[in-house]
């Protein structure tokens, strides 16, 4: 099975930061493209542990009911959820 192309989106930033993404993609003789592109993979790889802890919490809030979406939604706690009257069930 083929696999979409992904179309490019624009990347939109406030005016200082154009700038500086400007300036250093031609101090380092690369385009703002490839600048932006190593520094967001550098960027992850070094939150790497983060990103990993909240993935594991986002996993431990779903279990694929309906309470674990609108908990992780809403911020509320799923007991909280059902002190406020529940919120029943996807085919209900």
């Amino acid at each position: 099975m083929p696999h979409p192309t992904k179309r490019q989106s624009p990347l939109k930033v406030d005016p200082a930061t154009d700038e500086l993404i400007t300036q250093g993609a031609h101090f380092l003789g690369m385009t703002k493209k490839d600048l932006v592109t190593a520094a967001v993979r550098l960027y992850v790889e070094q939150q790497r542990e983060q990103i990993r802890r909240g993935m594991i919490e986002s996993m431990k809030v779903l279990d694929g009911s309906l309470t674990s979406s609108v908990s992780l939604l809403t911020g509320l706690s799923p007991e909280r959820i059902n002190e406020l009257g529940g919120v029943g069930d996807w085919e209900e």
